[in-house]
């Protein structure tokens, strides 16, 4: 899973519109993640396709998007690999510095 998807992912905790997704993702990364609407709609896109997320509810032209079952499937089994990468990250990352 890409850094991006992750995010987004991350961001539907709630129903969130396309704009309350960019703005979650730079308030949670501290501005380190500033994701250009181009990318996010063409993610979204994408991820309704593979029904990880469905559009909740239209309004006024907004759409609001909704993790689905199966995004929180894979949302779970990427924190275990994220969370396995980081325990090894820490166990070697003593070896990189003189």
């Amino acid at each position: 899973m890409t850094e991006t998807a992750f995010y987004i992912l991350l961001s539907l905790t709630e129903p969130r519109h396309g704009y309350g997704i960019i703005k979650h993702v730079e308030h949670i990364t501290n501005n380190r993640i500033k994701l250009g609407s181009g990318t996010v709609y063409g993610t979204l896109t994408k991820m309704q396709r593979d029904q990880i997320i469905m559009v909740y509810a239209d309004e006024e032209r907004k759409k609001i998007y909704e993790i689905t079952l199966i995004g929180k499937r894979l949302m779970r089994e990427e924190i275990v690999r994220l969370k396995e990468l980081h325990q090894n990250a820490l166990q070697y990352e003593g070896d990189f510095y003189d």
